[in-house]
Formats: structure tokens, C-alpha cells, sequence
């Protein structure tokens, strides 16, 4: 069998011990029917015609038996028809986007309504799905197809119109017994607070946070007592305050790759994101590209640390994070009472 995207192409021409190979148009690959042009039409049929046979099956023992309760035929759909239909969906699932395959699957789905309840035997078919609470067939091959990705770790990117937030897959992370340990500090006084602080170069403070809708992040850089940078970073209101404050220690380390100084410290009060880093298995989007940052850090031969410090306990640079937080959304709230009137 030959699969290709291209409309026309000679048919190769195998020859084995003087036997002509014939070309197949299908194959059958651990119970999954997969045809040249990849539409799948054989394995739906094939499903779908297993399906209707148990089908009539049931309904065979429900006129023996004066009928079945509505509770056993639901069990028989969900134990054995869906498994049947949703057998490797995750190879067809585009096939369920067809007119065609939408109604071979209905006319399974049809048979097992009608007999959940009585009332439902002369209603359409989207009706009884609502009366019995079941999902239409196409829907659940892509339900089942979308969970499986999940579980391997490539979860689909656009839910709606929003993006939403992918994990890293396994796959792609180095072996845990080459992962970095990240460690930080907890601040608990005044004192510890000074003795870290002298330790470094340079220190970063970051801050995120999300009030009435608005969600942002921020960081500030401090040498020798004095600010010398700063950087207000804006998110979507559909983040979360543990996204701000991720995003903001990213920022921060990404700021650090660029800095030309040789002893950095990351000043943070999200014990959540510290911790998280800490855990070393986390598969989140911004916790990898923290780590990797880290790592490139002390490539360079630059020493990093991070540290945990009470909110709003007075510390210079801490403030003045949150201030720039506080600055961004009343400007964002004034913007749009302008825009209002």
C-alpha cells in the first residue's frame, strides 16, 4: 500500500523471487483498518456493522425476555458498543468530521436510544441523546481522542478561542537523573534578609498578581541599594496570580542571561512558584523554561539564587515590585473609564 498526499504517482512496481507483488489498497494494522487516501471509511463501516449486530442481539433477547430494563441496555452501549466504536480514535478522529461518518455513527447511537425509554422512540435523534443524557457518537470519538493525547502529554492547544496552557512532554526533559536541583532560601527576618543580600550582585524582585480582572507581573533589578531596572509584564486576563508570578521569575532569569555581572539573586514571595521549581518533576510550561534558563545561567559561569521573602515586609525592592504591579493596573482601570466615556 502507498500513502501520499500527491494527486497523481506512478504505482511503484515490486517484484520478489520472480513474483509480482500486488499493490493493496488497505491494511489491517492490531484491529485499525487504514486505507490508502486515509479516510478510514472501511474501519467505521466495519465498527459500526459490529455495533448494529450486537444491537440486534439485544433487542432479540428483549422480545424473548418481555424486554430488557433501560439500566441493562445502558450498560450493554457503554461496556461494549462504545468501546467497540472508539477503538483507536485517536488514529481517525478527523474522519468524524464527515457528513457520512456522522451518520453511520447515528444510526448505532439511534437504535440504543429508542429503547432507554419508551418516550423517546418516536422523538429525533438529538432529542433522545438530551432525554438519556448521552453524548453524540462523533463527539465522543473526539473526546476519547483528545484524552488520549493528553495522557501522552500533547493535550490540544485551543479549547474555544483561547490558547490554554500545554505541559512539557516527558519526552522532552532530561533524564531525572541528570535534572538540575533547584534549591532557594526562606527569608523569615530582617537579618537573613540582609545576609542574602549581600551575597549577590545584583538582585531581581518579582511580583505577580491579578485584581478585578487584570492580571500582570513585574520584576525590578537593584545594585548596591539602587534600582537600575525595571519591567511591567502584561498577561491575559484568563491567567492565574501562580502564572503571573512563574512568568515574572522567567522574566527575571531570562534578564540574567543577558546581564553582564557574575552573582544574581532572585527575590520572590510566591512560596508556590519556589516550590514548585524545587520539585524538579513539574512538567509546566514555565517551570521548564525557568529551569533550562538556570541551567544556561550557570553555564556562563554566573552564580544564582533564589530566595522566599515575606510580602509586604517592608524590604525596598519588594515594594517597589508590587508599586509597579498597582501603577499598571490603575493606568489599564483609567484607560478604560476613558474609553467608556
Amino acid at each position: 500500500m502507498l500513502i501520499t498526499k500527491k494527486l497523481k504517482f506512478d504505482a511503484p512496481k515490486l517484484n520478489m523471487g520472480g513474483t509480482t507483488i500486488q499493490m493493496s489498497d488497505e491494511i489491517k494494522i492490531l484491529g485499525l483498518i487504514i486505507d490508502k487516501k486515509l479516510t478510514f471509511n472501511n474501519h467505521v463501516k466495519t465498527a459500526t456493522n459490529k455495533a448494529i449486530q450486537i444491537y440486534k442481539q439485544v433487542a432479540r433477547a428483549a422480545r424473548v425476555s418481555w424486554g430488557l430494563h433501560p439500566d441493562v441496555i445502558r450498560v450493554i452501549y457503554t461496556a461494549v458498543v462504545e468501546p467497540i466504536i472508539l477503538y483507536a480514535a485517536s488514529a481517525w478522529a478527523p474522519a468524524a468530521e464527515r457528513v457520512s461518518v456522522r451518520k453511520s455513527l447515528g444510526v448505532v447511537q439511534r437504535g440504543f436510544v429508542q429503547n432507554f425509554a419508551e418516550h423517546t422512540v418516536q422523538s429525533p435523534s438529538t432529542r433522545g441523546l438530551l432525554l438519556t443524557g448521552l453524548l453524540p457518537l462523533d463527539l465522543r470519538v473526539k473526546e476519547a481522542a483528545t484524552l488520549y493525547m493528553a495522557r501522552k502529554g500533547y493535550p490540544t492547544a485551543i479549547i474555544g478561542d483561547w490558547e490554554i496552557e500545554r505541559m512539557e512532554p516527558v519526552t522532552v526533559m532530561e533524564h531525572p537523573a541528570e535534572r538540575l536541583i533547584i534549591k532557594y532560601e526562606n527569608l523569615e527576618n530582617d537579618e537573613q534578609t540582609k545576609i542574602a543580600i549581600d551575597k549577590c550582585n545584583v538582585q531581581f524582585y518579582t511580583d505577580g498578581s491579578k485584581i478585578d480582572g487584570f492580571v500582570g507581573a513585574a520584576y525590578t533589578k537593584w545594585i548596591e541599594g539602587k534600582e537600575q531596572k525595571h519591567k511591567k509584564l502584561k498577561l491575559m486576563s484568563c491567567c492565574t496570580v501562580f502564572q503571573a508570578e512563574l512568568f515574572a521569575i522567567n522574566s527575571a532569569t531570562e534578564e540574567i542571561l543577558r546581564c553582564s555581572e557574575d552573582s544574581f539573586g532572585i527575590f520572590s514571595d510566591s512560596r508556590s512558584s519556589l516550590d514548585i521549581l524545587k520539585n524538579g518533576n513539574s512538567t509546566h510550561p514555565l517551570v521548564t523554561k525557568i529551569t533550562k534558563n538556570i541551567n544556561n545561567i550557570k553555564l556562563q559561569k554566573k552564580q544564582i539564587t533564589l530566595h522566599w521573602i515575606k510580602a509586604h515586609n517592608g524590604l525596598e525592592g519588594n515594594e517597589r515590585a508590587i508599586n509597579w504591579q498597582k501603577k499598571q493596573r490603575k493606568r489599564k482601570q483609567s484607560l478604560n473609564t476613558i474609553s467608556a466615556l
